[in-house]
């Protein structure tokens, strides 16, 4: 717990040039660039090659939470601009169901150029036959209200929202970000962040994978914007995680549980491989013989346990035993689990992912993934034209360990 707490975050850092951070998306999903890191080997492919690096029988694990027009622009009075960005529901409340309200909804926030905004004044925004009221009810917390309040919250977002595009692309969206910004397989809304990992897959490349026979397991983990944040804390120590709402089918886990030991299992983006990992949490305390009626994982969980613990096998049959005896047919709940070197992995031989930022808690994850080779794949994709972060290319790799 230690070694992962006094971690400094200037060891995980790399030169990104501006002009490698990709501001649009290819014009086919598929024909992104596909680095993939095997045995200390790394090789050059396109995203349509991936069926054939996967061996048959491996399980893929895909998110498929969709993202959300979580971002709204108001203009006061005088003409300033505040910008909204919808964070996640206040007092935790599921946010599926809060989509679905009517006629008002809190949610806690990030707003742009706040200061500006007075306190007591109600921001008016009207678009697309749909008026939105909002008003800030804390530091952070706002509520909206509209007409015609018969409304679903989902659907004023969808009339008058925009697509939250991460900071680093600096520009506005477009019509095709409403699609490109989503994968193909996007079921359950709430996500402010694409699972960008998964932005390259094509019914094509699905089916071919399924031919290949290749099953797939789909779970959702909401992303939130706290996925950009750099750590700005000089160690772990004191970074604090962002927490993420997770709900995962029983027969998604009852998928990976027969997979393991027989079988690859290889995780596509860092959000699948979170909420899988966080399975593991939620088991261990299930084990020690917890009552827990959801799943909530800490930042520091791992690191607190140093006893020893139970196998993958058994963490994760206890979560489908408990489910099962609660008659519950997915586990739902939520993550903040911090993984970095030192994290052992329990589930994932394999990890489909982008390029991260410097400084990130996802270039943790992949330094925990592959050891001091993070560096080599990193210095091997600047040197070979790749592109970076949500828009730009793919990896496939193989961890290390």
């Amino acid at each position: 717990m230690t070694q992962v707490r006094s971690l400094s975050i200037a060891d995980f850092t790399y030169a990104l040039p501006e002009d490698r951070i990709a501001q649009r998306p290819l014009a086919d999903r598929d024909a992104s660039k596909l680095l993939q890191f095997k045995d200390g080997r790394i090789t050059d492919h396109r995203f349509t090659d991936l069926p054939d690096l996967l061996p048959t029988g491996t399980l893929l694990v895909l998110n498929d939470t969709k993202v959300v027009n979580a971002r709204l622009v108001f203009h006061r009075s005088s003409g300033a601009r505040i910008e909204i960005l919808c964070l996640t529901p206040t007092a935790g409340r599921p946010v599926e169901a809060v989509f679905a309200e009517t006629g008002s909804s809190e949610w806690e926030c990030f707003v742009g150029n706040a200061k500006r905004w007075k306190e007591g004044e109600v921001l008016e925004l009207n678009g697309d036959g749909t008026i939105v009221h909002a008003e800030r009810t804390s530091p952070g917390t706002v509520r909206f209200t509209w007409r015609p309040a018969d409304r679903s919250f989902s659907e004023v977002l969808e009339r008058v929202g925009h697509v939250p595009l991460p900071p680093y692309m600096k520009r506005p969206d477009d019509g095709a970000d409403k699609h490109r910004y989503n994968t193909v397989f996007a079921q359950h809304k709430g996500s402010v962040a694409a699972p960008t990992a998964s932005l390259h897959f094509t019914p094509q490349v699905l089916e071919r994978l399924m031919v290949k026979g290749i099953d797939k397991a789909a779970l959702t983990l909401h992303v939130g914007a706290g996925t950009f944040l750099p750590v700005k804390s000089d160690t772990m120590q004191d970074h604090a995680m962002h927490r993420e709402q997770v709900r995962i089918p029983i027969h998604a886990l009852a998928q990976v549980a027969e997979r393991l030991g027989v079988g690859s299992i290889v995780t596509v983006g860092t959000t699948a491989l979170r909420t899988l990992e966080s399975v593991y949490w939620h088991g261990v305390r299930l084990v020690k013989g917890e009552v827990l009626a959801e799943m909530d994982v800490h930042q520091w969980e791992p690191y607190a346990n140093e006893e020893a613990l139970p196998s993958p096998a058994e963490a994760l049959a206890a979560v489908i035993t408990d489910l099962r005896s609660r008659g519950e047919d997915r586990l739902v709940g939520s993550t903040e689990l911090l993984i970095a070197p030192g994290y052992r992995f329990r589930f994932a031989d394999g990890l489909v992912t982008n390029f991260h930022q410097p400084q990130s808690t996802l270039l943790l994850l992949v330094a925990a993934f592959l050891g001091s080779e993070w560096r080599s794949v990193y210095d091997h994709a600047l040197t070979h034209d790749y592109r970076f972060l949500s828009y730009g290319d793919g990896s496939l790799l193989w961890r290390v360990g």
